[in-house]
């Protein structure tokens, strides 16, 4: 990442500055990608915009940011403590995700983590 872009993102108090910057510049993104999830991981202490950047680029190509968006789950798991915002990202594993729960439990850690941490007891 550039010094401009570091100067700049490290003036970001809570992880929108470093969300916006994502949102803005999708298109040539790709070689800071991981530099910018780090940055938003540390300065977003809630958990919302790191919750809003994985749905953002689940969004615009599951696949190619598949490696970021799952760096951004385990953050949001280990921020997100009163559970505000990561029930947002069961969306992620389509709207039927409560009908295939135990599979998608036993297939995915970052799922079957949040899925217990918003229904200890089931649904």
């Amino acid at each position: 990442m550039n010094e401009d872009i570091k100067k700049e993102l490290g003036k970001d108090p809570d992880g929108l500055l470093t969300y916006e910057y994502i949102a803005n510049h999708i298109n040539s993104i790709d070689d800071i990608i991981g530099d910018l999830v780090d940055n938003m991981i540390t300065v977003d202490h809630s958990g919302q915009f790191i919750v809003s950047a994985a749905r953002y680029l689940h969004a615009i190509d599951p696949e190619k940011y598949a490696g970021a968006i799952s760096t951004l789950i385990t953050a949001a798991i280990e921020k997100d403590r009163e559970r505000r915002y990561i029930g947002d990202l069961l969306s992620l594993w389509g709207d039927d995700y409560a009908e295939h729960a135990a599979t998608l439990s036993a297939g995915d850690d970052n799922f079957r983590r949040i899925y217990k941490r918003l229904y200890p007891t089931g649904i």
